[in-house]
């Protein structure tokens, strides 16, 4: 069997040099005073910092000030990998009791899960005259089914193989009313192997866990305040169960050229109709693929000529040909003073670099970034 990889991309990163810090011009950083630990001090709108990666913009404390490595916890691939393959997994099938009951949303929006308050969630999904959830709990370590009449369900979650798992939350769906048949063989991996004989991915340590879901917990947080600075059509924040990716995608509007498709075990037909307009898209995984560590992501589709060539933010990202992406170890942003500025300034180059070089209608998608009980200005 090969190696397990999270993402459906190419392997063999290249490191192919950090591009020179850039000019923030776009993005009106002073709603970073939402995040509660810290304000931005800003002069006219803007950071009084006139780059993004060459000084840090200075700060005023309004709170707790997070300190480095507090919230954000170490993600160490190879020792939590094991585990991490094994939730994957367990989030395939669960998603795939999502896909197989909902109707299709464009870009397959209707298969996601979202982080919640306790781990992930599939959100409220109908079944019937019911609804229900399914929700993994990454602090009592269970998987929670929970149905509008009030019926509900518990799988522990601990060492269980993958065949075991299947065969329990099925099970407990079934004692539950709950009808649903699902596709069951994993996709967006290689060798896989049907959930029903899968005795080899076996493997539940809570620690690692926890900590791939606190680290989800910040990222969600920062990816939503991304999104408020955008007024054209937006993804939700959500988890690709597939590819085990964060991410939130922004369109231009325009169709886009039929997707060439070839994702192991994807059909094309899914992947061409989630790639079927323009697309800007961010987000974050724990490893595998192009990289063996955790870090963010930042591609576009279609891929303007220039794309590559564009200076990002902050020093540490690069772009990845053999990816096709622009990538920021996880750990760059962990071990920032200021994690959530950091992580911003990749989201927005990234995405000033695709939507300039894709000549996206900037000044017709763009807003300032939200603030709470603030109305957007017109």
């Amino acid at each position: 069997m090969a190696p397990f990889v999270f993402l459906a991309r190419p392997t063999g990163l290249t490191r192919v040099g950090s591009p020179a810090i850039r000019q923030c011009n776009v993005v009106n950083l002073s709603a970073f005073s939402v995040f509660g630990n810290h304000t931005i001090i800003t002069r006219n709108g803007m950071p009084v910092s006139e780059d993004c990666g060459a000084r840090r913009q200075q700060t005023r404390t309004t709170g707790r000030i997070m300190r480095k490595n507090e919230t954000w916890p170490p993600l160490p691939f190879e020792q939590a990998k094991p585990t991490w393959e094994t939730l994957q997994l367990w989030t395939q099938i669960v998603g795939k009791v999502r896909l197989a009951l909902t109707p299709w949303q464009p870009h397959s929006w209707h298969t996601t899960l979202y982080v919640t308050a306790r781990g992930l969630s599939t959100s409220p999904i109908a079944a019937d005259q019911r609804i229900f959830d399914i929700e993994f709990d990454f602090m009592a370590h269970a998987l929670n089914i929970r149905v509008s009449d009030g019926s509900s369900r518990s799988i522990g979650l601990k060492a269980l193989s993958v065949a075991t798992f299947y065969a329990e939350l099925m099970g407990a769906l079934n004692k539950l009313g709950i009808d649903v048949a699902i596709y069951d063989r994993p996709n967006e991996v290689p060798d896989p192997i049907p959930f029903a004989e899968d005795e080899v991915h076996a493997s539940y340590e809570a620690g690692y866990a926890e900590q791939l879901w606190q680290a989800m917990q910040q990222i969600d947080r920062v990816l939503k305040i991304f999104r408020t600075g955008f007024l054209g059509k937006s993804s939700p924040v959500h988890l690709f169960w597939g590819s085990f990716d964060l991410a939130v995608t922004r369109f231009s509007g325009r169709p886009a050229p039929l997707h060439p498709g070839g994702i192991p075990n994807l059909p094309d037909r899914v992947t061409r109709e989630a790639y079927s307009h323009e697309v800007s898209s961010a987000g974050f995984w724990p490893g595998g693929g192009p990289t063996d560590y955790a870090a963010f992501y930042s591609y576009t589709y279609p891929v303007p000529e220039e794309f590559a060539e564009q200076a990002v933010s902050p020093a540490a990202a690069f772009y990845s040909r053999e990816a096709g992406e622009f990538i920021l170890p996880y750990d760059a942003v962990r071990e920032d003073d200021d994690p959530d500025a950091t992580l911003l300034e990749f989201l927005t180059s990234t995405y000033e670099a695709a939507a300039t070089t894709a000549k996206w209608d900037r000044s017709a998608l763009e807003c300032p970034i939200g603030e709470p009980r603030v109305v957007r200005p017109l």
